[in-house]
Order: C-alpha cells, then structure tokens, then sequence
C-alpha cells in the first residue's frame, strides 16, 4: 500500500475487523481470549440490505462474505493454577468505557463501541498501541523517524559486506530475567491475566531469513524504521527422545562437543558443497535427480546424527515428499543467512510478527494512506457492460469509486469460491514456565522442528520466545507450533506437545515428566491456507479485482512479498515495487502550491469512478485514486 502511494496512488483500506493485520495480526492476552471468543461463537448478524437500492440498472453485485470462516476447530486450556481470575484486572488496561472515534486497543476486551466514522487514520494504531508496549516494558519499540535495530544475543554490529544495505544494529537492554533462576516460578492464570498486556501472541508464527525477500523490501522501502528485530538465537533439534542444540556456523561446529572431530570435517565439506552446488552438477543429477532429498544424504558418507541435523534443522524439508534439487536449495539459503545479522539465519520482530503488517500501515499513512477499521463491504459493484468491477458499498450505505480493488480471500463469498480447493494450517500457543533447553541464558529464541513419527505426515516447527522478545511475561516463554493440517489442529500438534512439555503438572509424575516445561497455558486452532490459488480458480471475478491470500504454512515471509509484488507489476506494470522514499530534507516546499487536497474518492452513483486501487498483504480491502498532475 506505501508502494502504490509512492508510485503517485492515493490508498483506502477497509476493514471489517478492529484491528490490523487480519490473521497476520497479534493480540495481548486479553484480546487473544476475545479473538478466540469471537471464533468459537461464529454467529451471523443481521444486517439492513438498504443499499441494493444504490445499484443501477446496468450494474451487477458480487457479495462480500458477512463472516470470516479462515479460522477453525478453536480450543484452548488452562493447565496452570486456576485460582479465581474473575475479578482480576489487566495491569495498565483502560476503563471500561465507549470510546468513540478510535479503533479496539489491539485486541483488548471492551464494551461495546458507537460505530466509527466512515474514515480513521491508520495513525490512531500507533496511539493506542505504543503506550501498551511502553508500560513496564524496557524501551524498545521503534517509532517514527527512527532508524531500525537489530537486537543480537552480543549486541555487536554485524559485519556486512561492503557497500550492502543493512538495518542497523540495536543494543536492547534485555529483560531483568537474563539472570538464570534455579527453580522455575510458579506462575497462576491470575498473574498471566494481570500480566497480559505484556503478552504480544502471534496468529501465524514466522520467521525473517536474514537474507529473505522481506528484509531486503523493508531495507529498501525504508519501512525498517519503524521496526525492531532480535536474532533467533540458537538452532535446535529433536533426535531420540531429547533436544539438542544443532551446530550451524564454522565456529558452532568447531566448538561443538556433540560432533567427533571427524563428524565435523564431514559436516563442513557436505555445507561447504551446498553452497556451490551449481558448480558441481554431476554431484546430485543423474542418478539422484529423482531421489529425496533423505535418499542423497544416505549416499554421503553422512553419519546418521549428522543426515538428521541437515534434513530437519537446516534445510527443514520434507523427509518424504522433498527432492534433492530442493533439499540443496534449502540448505544454501539456510547457510547463506548465516552472518549478516547473528550465528543463525534468523530475525524476529520484537512485539511479534503482527508488527510487520503495521509498519507498512504507519508507512503508508504517512503518504497519505486512509485506514478504516470496523468497517466492513458488503458488495463489489460490477458494470454489466465493460465486465470491470467500478465500485464498492459500504455498511454505511456510502458507495465509494475506484478503477483497481484487491480483496484478502476471506473476504470472498462461498458462490465465488465454489471451485476452490483450500489447504489448512495446524497452529498451537503454548504458555511454558521454562525453555524445552535450559542453558546459563533464559533469553533464548529458538527454532526446532519435530520429525513426524509416521512416515508422510508433515514436520512440526516450533519456535519458542523468551520475554526479551517482548512477546510474553517475565518467567514465561511462548512457544508456536504450526504444520500443515491432516485433521485438526490439537490432533495434529498435541502428541507433539506431549513429548516436549509437562501437561499434567498437579499429578505426581515421573523425573523424566517434571525434568520437561511446565504448559500453564495453550490453544489449538486450524487457518485456512489460501497460498498458491490461481485467480481462474475464483468464479465472476472482475479482472480489475485481484485477490490475496491469507498466511502460508512456511516459515519464511517469501510467498507474501512475491504476490504483493506481482499484483502491483500487474496494475503498474511501468512501476517500481516499493522504491525508497525520499528523505525530508529533500523535500522542498512551495506555499504557494498547496492547495486543500480532495479526497479523491467518490461516495456518489453518479460519480464516474475515478482510479482507485484495492492493496491488501495483510488481509483487507483497500483502493488506491491516481492522484493529479496538476501543480
């Protein structure tokens, strides 16, 4: 959406929901309880059909599905201390009171609210949100006009090669928890309610490869400045019944006492390969171009700790399904991540994945951006003769113009949808009293990817956060699992969860059960997979609508930032994709040019819709006018 404003577009985004970001969003723990509320419930509502009497004679509606059926098969649990929460306020929350003109603190339980006006900035976000991250919290997070950090384990700059852009550094101060603790504390649902607003829980758990596709758009759209990062600290793996930590770089395999010196050399010349593998073609074609990926590393001379290291913890791919071609790729991206920013090829944005999202938001209305929160469409507009979709109608009644509209799949009504065959995600949260490996640090980010038991189901990521993240309390740890979904999603992940935590920790238990992390607090749910549908596969669409899908199950960002930039180049083809903004000081001002601008959006049926463009990454609709060369 900034792209477009950039490019000389004007950008209106609509929302049905109160917050940002659709099911890339994160809430506190209060408003996760509402969210999962609002999703077990799943009621309709009526709604007054006045304005079918806006549509003309020659025009055609396409409806706007009432109610988001992305989420599915919702359950959560409480496994800690269950003393009585019912009167138990969130620290810092805010009187329970209509507040008018201002969207739903980020998820946070409240009355009922009057309905907002047509039009709200994008900026009221960063009011309602910063004072809630602020409030007992050290002071990481980014604001506007401030450089991007990157918080590291060392908080050392990275060393970059010359001349590339890099996002810059940060030393965070880390939450007083650094300081490891013998026991861990018994934490109760009570203090985690208290606590919540110091929760940041993600609906879709992913990472940022240092080398991926969304660091280099954020570094070169400068939406970086909006945002703060800590590396993923440590690579982790599930071999026989325990965890490990998974030697990555030159210097963790050196270090290593897990390897015997000829388990490295081994390693290090199979990585060193992988890295150049292009150059070395009769290495894996021939007779291994239709093997697995699994098969090739049998025939490496690969001891099996070190097959099971590459195959699940580095190049994270299918044990079944995944070919050697794409065992390698994966394996080269992995390794060549490794550096820029830290000892692994990962980021994670402190206050959790939603920030993403929000920062292309704040960037976006600082050109101009309109944002309307709480307010749902309820058609597109569609001219019997040309075919093009011409306009929207609101809940409102107000009908607004525009030549280009991109709608999240959600959004999209089951008659349009008919042909559609839709994969889904398994997803769990869990709320632990200690890491699934403790070590002299509790501020550890870790990623580990469980191996399925049965041979073709799929591989379960987790990744675990410490509170220097600023995504849970101190003295607890939140910990995502996520696979693609065979049935629903505690089915899917709750063996999982056995093998790694404690779930039953009132009863007496053996040492191996008490040795493992206490869960105090978790929820199950199923998302839909909207990733990867060809347009064709929608029934009527208009081809000046263009659809966006919801999260993918990967843990990379790559999918998302490809489809925004093809939808753009598709709209824009003459266009760059997110060119840098300009630098204030470079702006020059005229007085006498600046003029009370219009707001370049009709409301009228009678109004000739003028351009307006629809652009949505994180699941909502908006509309973007080409703005006047006159001046």
């Amino acid at each position: 959406m900034s792209n477009t404003l950039k490019s000389g577009q004007r950008v209106l985004h609509v929302d049905s929901k109160n917050y940002y970001g659709g099911n890339w969003a994160s809430f506190s723990f209060s408003g996760l309880l509402s969210w999962i509320k609002e999703n077990q419930q799943k009621t309709d509502t009526d709604e007054c059909e006045d304005w079918k009497k806006l549509i003309l004679e020659n025009e055609e509606v396409i409806p706007i599905s009432k109610k988001d059926k992305t989420i599915q098969h919702v359950e959560d649990f409480c496994f800690g201390d269950q003393d009585s929460a019912e009167d138990v306020e969130e620290a810092g929350a805010l009187p329970k009171m209509p507040v008018f003109g201002a969207p739903g603190v980020e998820g946070v339980a409240q009355e009922p609210e009057k309905e907002c006006p047509p039009v709200e900035s994008a900026l009221l976000e960063a009011e309602n949100q910063e004072p809630d991250k602020a409030a007992g919290t050290e002071p990481a997070s980014a604001t506007e006009g401030r450089d991007a950090d990157i918080t590291s384990e060392n908080e050392s700059s990275p060393s970059t090669a010359s001349g590339e852009p890099a996002l810059e550094l940060g030393k965070t101060e880390v939450a007083p928890s650094e300081i490891s603790a013998q026991e861990p504390k018994k934490i109760t649902y009570s203090q985690i309610v208290r606590e919540g607003r110091r929760f940041n829980i993600d609906l879709v758990s992913k990472l940022l490869y240092a080398r991926g596709l969304l660091i280099d758009l954020l570094i070169k759209s400068n939406v970086s400045r909006y945002a703060e990062f800590k590396n993923a600290t440590r690579i982790l793996a599930f071999r026989e019944g325990k965890v490990e930590q998974v030697p990555c770089s030159r210097a963790d395999v050196f270090n290593s006492r897990q390897l015997t010196m000829v388990e490295k050399r081994m390693l290090m010349k199979f990585l060193t390969f992988c890295l150049e593998y292009e150059q070395h073609p009769d290495e894996y074609q021939g007779n291994y171009e239709n093997s697995t990926f699994a098969q090739f590393l049998r025939t490496q001379k690969l001891t099996p700790s070190l097959q099971h290291f590459i195959l699940h913890s580095i190049a994270m791919v299918s044990e079944t399904d995944s070919s050697t071609l794409e065992g390698l790729q994966a394996t080269k991206k992995f390794l060549q991540c490794l550096g820029r920013y830290g000892n692994t090829p990962f980021l994670f944005p402190l206050y959790g994945q939603g920030e993403i999202p929000q920062c292309f938001c704040r960037m976006c209305a600082v050109f101009g951006g309109i944002y309307c929160l709480r307010h749902s469409v309820r058609c597109l507009v569609v001219d019997k003769e040309s075919g093009r979709c011409k306009a929207i109608v609101d809940h409102f009644g107000q009908r607004i113009s525009a030549n280009y509209f991109i709608v999240e799949d959600s959004y999209l009504s089951e008659s349009v949808c008919t042909k559609v065959c839709y994969r889904q995600i398994s997803r769990a949260v869990l709320i632990t009293d200690q890491s699934v490996l403790n070590t002299d640090s509790e501020q550890q980010v870790s990623v580990l990817t469980v191996p399925p038991v049965d041979p073709g189901k799929p591989a379960v990521c987790v990744i675990e956060l410490c509170s220097s993240t600023m995504t849970c309390m101190k003295d607890t740890y939140l910990v995502h699992l996520t696979c693609p979904s065979t049935k629903t999603a505690r089915e899917d992940l709750e063996p999982v969860v056995q093998k790694l935590f404690n779930l039953n920790p009132e009863k007496e238990a053996e040492n191996e059960e008490q040795e493992k992390p206490r869960v105090l607090w978790a929820v199950y749910f199923n998302m839909r997979d909207s990733s990867g549908v060809e347009k064709s596969s929608y029934d009527g669409l208009p081809s000046n609508v263009y659809v966006c899908s919801g999260p993918d199950s990967a843990l990379g960002n790559d999918c998302a930032v490809k489809q925004a930039e093809t939808i753009f180049q598709e709209m824009f083809p003459t266009e760059e994709f997110c060119p840098p903004p300009p630098n204030p000081e470079d702006i020059i001002y005229d007085e006498d040019e600046i003029v009370p601008e219009e707001s370049g959006f009709s409301n009228s049926p009678e109004t000739k819709p003028e351009s307006a463009t629809e652009e949505s990454s994180s699941g909502d609709s908006a509309a973007v006018k080409k703005e006047d060369n006159e001046g």
